[in-house]
């Protein structure tokens, strides 16, 4: 028997919390379009994310580590499938829409630059005059206006519920203008959202962790002070030896385990409590309703903490994040300076926003491998244009 979209939104009716988003219930897309005969709207947001360049482009974006640096360390790319796998699982628990959840989470860090967080920093400071630059609202641009998959809009015309997700971070937001109206953010976000942003906390934590060990900028010894890897590797103790080299991965999985655990528990107990019966109220509560316990928000910000002191700031790190923003400042001033070395179409954008913006969003998109490569076109005399 043929599963049509009708039937797929009653069994959502069916068997999701009243806290869910339902797909029949979506605010709509900015663009009218007629429903699809065997996929809702939000699993046709996740696809769309899916086989948009700019998913794509996250192969060879940076997480940590700079992509030559290793075949091993995450990418963005890898980094956002394990967001979506711990966020599928937490959704699931909690009775909410994992179709919604994954397309928030695959578009999360679509608006991320090249080099990571070093990377941000340098195009919000040379973007200072202009409102500066954020990596949630360059998602949420992306998606609604530079992706480029429709002769009728621009953008992937996403449904207001995926959109606003990507807003989840609650962040003071550069005051640049955005060319679409955005969507109403009201005190809290989604279930939904609110999974997408702590599954990502739990990710990042944890293969950063383990990224730093496969690299030796973390040594093994240093975490054992951090009481949630101690428990971690407590319990894996107890069921088979810590000889290497399987104990890391072991331990790694264990400690994404406790956590997501820890956050579908407490999470069910405060909807529980608060009898949440509706979407709104999720997002009118006094307080967030996915959370860690007292006692998993103490161990992830001491995890965070021990990242940032010995991981973030080694010296390694330090000076690859010092590259970047060279980088992309030498690329900036090249092109602000005489921007008829920006392709064809990056001039056509100029001509509406101004060259700033169309040289930030061209920055922006860039793969840490392609920015390096124009850098050289542009800087070494020897180099083939």
């Amino acid at each position: 028997m043929v599963r049509q979209r009708e039937q797929i939104e009653k069994d959502e009716e069916r068997r999701l919390a009243p806290w869910a988003c339902l797909s029949r219930d979506s605010l709509g897309r900015l663009h009218a379009e007629a429903p699809h005969s065997y996929r809702t709207a939000f699993q046709r947001d996740r696809d769309r994310v899916l086989h948009s360049t700019a998913f794509r482009r996250l192969q060879y974006k940076t997480q940590v580590f700079v992509y030559h640096e290793g075949d091993h360390f995450r990418s963005r790319l890898t980094h956002t499938l394990e967001v979506a796998q711990i966020a599928r699982t937490i959704a699931r628990a909690l009775g909410v829409n994992e179709d919604l959840t994954e397309a928030i989470v695959l578009a999360h860090d679509l608006g991320h630059t090249p080099f990571g967080h070093s990377g941000q920093q340098a195009l919000h400071r040379l973007l200072s005059k202009q409102g500066g630059f954020e990596h949630n609202r360059q998602s949420l641009r992306i998606v609604d206006f530079l992706e480029l998959r429709s002769n009728r809009y621009r953008g992937l015309n996403l449904t207001y519920e995926t959109r606003v997700g990507l807003l989840k971070h609650g962040s003071e937001f550069p005051r640049y203008a955005h060319p679409l109206p955005l969507p109403e953010l009201r005190t809290w976000p989604s279930v939904e959202a609110q999974i997408a942003n702590l599954a990502d906390e739990i990710a990042y934590h944890n293969h950063d962790i383990d990224d730093g060990l496969r690299s030796s900028l973390l040594e093994w010894d240093a975490l054992s002070d951090l009481v949630l890897w101690r428990r971690a590797l407590n319990h894996v103790r107890k069921l088979e030896d810590d000889k290497p080299p399987g104990v890391r991965p072991r331990v790694i999985a264990t400690l994404i385990d406790i956590l997501a655990s820890d956050l579908i528990e407490t999470s069910a107990a405060r909807l529980r409590s608060h009898a949440i019966g509706s979407t709104l109220e999720v997002q009118e509560a006094p307080e967030p309703m996915v959370t860690f316990s007292p006692e998993m928000s103490e161990g992830t910000h001491e995890l965070a903490q021990f990242l940032h002191e010995n991981l973030y700031r080694h010296h390694l790190v330090v000076r690859m994040a010092a590259k970047a923003e060279r980088i992309l400042q030498d690329l900036w001033t090249a092109y602000t300076q005489d921007p008829r070395q920006l392709p064809p179409q990056v001039l056509r954008e100029g001509q509406a926003e101004g060259h700033e913006r169309a040289i930030a969003d061209y920055l922006a998109g860039m793969t840490d491998r392609f920015a390096m490569d124009e850098h050289r076109k542009l800087f070494d005399p020897h180099a083939h244009v």
